[in-house]
């Protein structure tokens, strides 16, 4: 079974953690103010983007302080009523051994919708009289809605690590999963990510799992990823909803060209329908979406559009009958978009190539490359004198000839009879 990284490698102590020292510095220092006496700010109020270590913070800070740690979501708690129930009597009565404890509401932002009936409210009577550290964490403390109540808080606010700090913490990873990775590599990940920690370890673990190594043409094609939405999410809902329609509405979050999100979800699917029954329904759904695919390329009837998207995301999920759950499975990038990415250069030459033949030959570049191009290959590997009078004949530029001869020194042997 499959760990996720990012809890398999999570900081278990406050000095393992990536960037922000002054952030934990100033909270630590918070904290352990309250065995003297109770500060004037009662809560500590986190804030900053997702990634970025708030939570671990405060989760390793209780650990090294031996601290008993209460932690909830607070999206989970949005009535007052609820909030008071569970924070309310942990902030007033102590501990049964004795210990210290230590308050946790993650994700305040949770409770700033609609649905909100006096939460913020509770949770700011809660700080103004707790016995014992309180903490918030938020995307932003600078809501409307949190007006009052950040004058009962310490603001403490966590940005985004450097890059080489998540390279460091990424280096780490790998050496812990025995992968030995290039620095560029992961350099890029930490920078595609955003300097978000999280996002990066997953990058890396959907990239490198099962790998001993990580080269940089591994994750060079990553530039393509469209990040606006994390597709991990809309993969998950195509492939573990048991409601269609939810299935397909999660086209519309991807944010993505349909032929890559068909690519991503035809990817995952044989990890993730285990049971033959369920897995041949959706491929059987995934190979009809393919065939109305290329019926709009031959076509341009766009209108097909339509049942592509509900074959391969509909048609996928109602797959899902027998398939019991095997615990965390991770998404993989698409393998073709992979190869697509690392021979793009390659396809490009040939393209090149294909066009020089196609005006000497009259033939289509199609032809040329699949007829003619591997026996011109053929000659520019073992015959460097015929190589040059073609390369001349063709008008091709070194970059051309290289690629036909396979190597710079076969390269120049034909630019020396070329002359």
């Amino acid at each position: 079974m499959y760990a996720a990284w990012t809890q398999k490698h999570k900081p278990r102590t406050v000095s393992e953690i990536v960037g922000n020292s002054e952030a934990i510095q100033k909270f630590t220092e918070w904290v352990k103010s309250w065995d003297k006496r109770v500060p004037k700010k009662r809560a500590a109020f986190l804030y900053g983007p997702p990634g970025v270590g708030k939570t671990v913070c405060i989760e390793a800070l209780a650990n090294d302080l031996k601290m008993e740690f209460v932690e909830k979501n607070a999206s989970d708690y949005r009535t007052a009523e609820a909030i008071q129930r569970f924070a309310g009597l942990a902030s007033q009565y102590g501990t049964l051994f004795g210990r210290n404890r230590l308050i946790l509401l993650d994700e305040l932002d949770g409770i700033t919708g609609t649905a909100d009936r006096g939460g913020v409210r509770a949770v700011t009577e809660i700080v103004k009289a707790t016995q014992c550290p309180v903490v918030l964490t938020a995307n932003n403390a600078y809501d409307p809605r949190f007006r009052t109540l950040r004058k009962y808080c310490l603001l403490i606010e966590f940005k985004k690590p450097t890059v080489r700090e998540v390279v460091k913490h990424l280096k780490k990873v790998c050496s812990g999963e025995g992968i030995d990775a290039e620095e560029e590599a992961l350099k890029f990940i930490a920078e595609r990510s955003g300097r978000d920690v999280r996002s990066a370890v997953n990058d890396l673990q959907a990239l490198a799992q099962g790998k001993k190594q990580l080269a940089y043409e591994d994750v060079a094609w990553l530039a393509a990823r469209d990040r606006k939405d994390v597709i991990f999410n809309v993969l998950r809902t195509i492939l573990y909803s048991k409601d269609s329609w939810e299935a397909k509405r999660a086209v519309d979050t991807a944010d993505m060209d349909p032929d890559m999100l068909f690519h991503w979800i035809y990817e995952n699917v044989p990890y993730h329908l285990t049971d033959p029954h369920d897995l041949t329904k959706a491929m059987d759904a995934l190979s009809l979406a393919d065939i109305y695919r290329r019926r709009i390329r031959s076509t341009q009837n766009w209108s097909l559009l339509r049942y592509v998207l509900d074959f391969m995301t509909a048609g996928v999920a109602v797959a899902r009958e027998r398939t019991e759950p095997s615990g965390w499975i991770p998404f993989r990038f698409p393998q073709k978009l992979q190869w697509l990415s690392r021979t793009k250069a390659e396809r490009a030459l040939q393209s090149a190539v294909g066009i020089k033949i196609r005006r000497k030959c009259h033939i289509s570049s199609m032809r040329a490359v699949k007829e003619v191009l591997p026996y011109v290959r053929i000659i520019f590997e073992s015959n460097p004198e015929m190589a040059a009078g073609i390369a001349k004949w063709l008008d091709l530029d070194e970059t051309m000839i290289e690629y036909l001869a396979g190597n710079k020194k076969q390269t120049k042997a034909i630019i020396a009879k070329y002359g």
